[in-house]
Formats: structure tokens, sequence, C-alpha cells
């Protein structure tokens, strides 16, 4: 039995051979920055959004889309790529924008295209062009949700600008069109516990979301939550107790959901703290180390959806 169901895999099985993403940075912002709900973003935020790789949305997209395939058709050989809306909110600008330049992200080897935003900035005029798009050019979609968090305290004291409920309603806004939703959450928020992990699992679950991304959380330079670090406003749970954390997620989540990824990565210049000053990818095999040895699984406490209670016991 696999110990998680890989994105890589599914990928590869969905499309018939490997699929990279294509990063696009647009010049944007996000209500929580703006003054719609708020100014300075979250407290976590880095002034570029999540675009840490470059700065490329000086660029059109066409450009964008050329530089970065380019390069991995270089190293890799790839021949299909996901369009990949990663920085800010990507939905949060006129509607007439947002149909442009999805558009323009369509060319003949993209085979999806994925947008990253925040749940209070999907309306349904959103999800009608995307619909429009796959529809017409035989593209998929996913869309790509900032949790972070399922505990509302914790969401208020990263100054998210949204609760559990715009989650809620969003992914229910989303289900009704055929695209694919994924989850982001950060599993070391200093106000949240192994509690808050397992219940995301089984929020997630239920909500039947297909997709998860897993982080650690960054402590960047500049940000107000460097400040708090600084200050000694709060302390950071240790990697082993991260590694504890994933893994009890895991457990808990529904095992038809595919993982993106287990850790995230931020470039060390930008970072005060960065995953215990540890590569990502040896937090990662520590990860998978662990599952095989206590002989775990995702799913193998998936246990609590359609009345279960009643089911073990009648």
């Amino acid at each position: 039995m696999e110990l998680y169901n890989q994105y890589s895999k599914y990928l590869l099985e969905k499309y018939g051979e490997k699929v990279y993403k294509l990063p696009i940075n647009l010049p944007l912002t996000c209500p929580n920055r703006d003054g719609k709900f708020g100014t300075g973003g979250c407290t976590f935020c880095y002034e570029g959004g999540a675009g840490y790789e470059r700065d490329t949305s000086n660029l059109t997209i066409k450009e964008q889309l050329a530089i970065i395939r380019d390069r991995i058709q270089r190293k890799y050989k790839a021949n299909k790529f996901i369009a990949y809306f990663q920085n800010y909110s990507n939905t949060y600008m006129p509607i007439e924008d947002f149909k442009r330049y999805t558009l323009e992200a369509i060319e003949e080897d993209i085979v999806q295209i994925a947008i990253s935003t925040r749940p209070d900035c999907v309306t349904y005029d959103h999800l009608e062009h995307l619909n429009y798009l796959k529809e017409n050019y035989n593209i998929d979609i996913s869309i790509e949700l900032g949790l972070q968090s399922v505990n509302y305290h914790t969401l208020k004291k990263i100054h998210r600008g949204h609760t559990l409920a715009e989650f809620i309603d969003c992914v229910m806004m989303i289900k009704k069109y055929p695209f694919e939703i994924c989850a982001h959450l950060i599993l070391n928020l200093p106000w949240d516990d192994i509690t808050d992990a397992i219940e995301g699992a089984k929020i997630l679950s239920a909500l039947k979301i297909n997709q998860v991304k897993l982080h650690s959380l960054f402590i960047v330079k500049g940000t107000i939550m460097e400040q708090q670090f600084l200050n000694n406003q709060f302390s950071l749970i240790s990697m082993d107790e991260y590694i504890r954390r994933v893994i009890a997620f895991l457990e808990h989540l529904d095992p038809k959901i595919t993982i993106q990824r287990l850790i995230g990565r931020a470039p060390k210049e930008i970072s005060e703290n960065c995953n215990w000053q540890t590569s990502w990818w040896k937090i990662k095999e520590a990860i998978e180390w662990q599952m095989e040895q206590r002989k775990t699984y995702q799913g193998r406490l998936f246990n609590y959806t359609g009345g279960s209670a009643f089911k073990n016991n009648f």
C-alpha cells in the first residue's frame, strides 16, 4: 500500500506523461492589503505574495510561459504543462481583466489552468468564465484556495481577513462546476495544535476537496510575523512535532485526496526561519520514513463520515 496519494502519480495517470507547472505572476494585490478588508496583508505574507521564485509580473502571460517552458523543456523534455496563476489573489481584479489573462494562457501544450486565490474572492462570474474555457478549449480547471487553518481564532491572529465559513461557501460554489479544488494549510501556525491538524483533514475530507498543499510556516523578513517572532511573542514547534502533525493529518484524510506537497520552501535570503534550516526534501523523506516505520498510511483513520456512529453500532 502506498503511503499517500502523490500528485506526480495523479498527473501521470491523468495525462499519460509527466506534467509541469508554469508559474505566472500578475501585478495584483488582495483585499487584505488594499483596505477592502484590511491593510498589511496576513501577518506571514511576503511583499511579493506567493511568487517567491521570480518577479515576472512586468511580462505578458505568453512571455512568462515561454521563458519558463523553455527552461523546463530543456531540463526535463516536457510536453504538457499547467498554467499556474500563483501570486496573491488571482481572481481579485476586474472580471474583464481576469478573462483576458486566462484566455492568454491557453496554448496547445497547456492542459490545465490553475488559479490560486482567496476563498472570499471567487464569484460565479469567475466560475462561469472558467467553465466557458473548459467547454470551448478542452482545458482542465483547478482552483487553489488558501485556507491555512481551520481554527478561527488562529485565522484572526494571522489577520487572514476571512474565516472557515467563507472557505466552505466557496467550495460549495465551485462544486457546482467540473473543476478540481486544492486547499492550502499551514500545519504549524503558533496558535494551532495537532487537534487542529486532524480537524483540518476531517473538514477537507467531508467537503470532498480534490487536492491538498501542506506548508510549514516561513518566518519571512519584513513581515509582521517576523517582528512578533523576534520579540518572542510566540515560539515555533520542533521539526519532529511538524512531522507528527503531517502524519496525523494524512491518517485522517480521505485516501482519494491527492497530496500536492507535504512541505513548502522559500529562499533563505528572504527568510528569518524556514523549515528548521533543513532541506525540504530531507523533511519529506523523514515523514515518509516514519510512516513506513509505523506501518501507517493516508486514510488509515478515515472512518468518521457517512453516518459512522450508526454504522459502527448497528
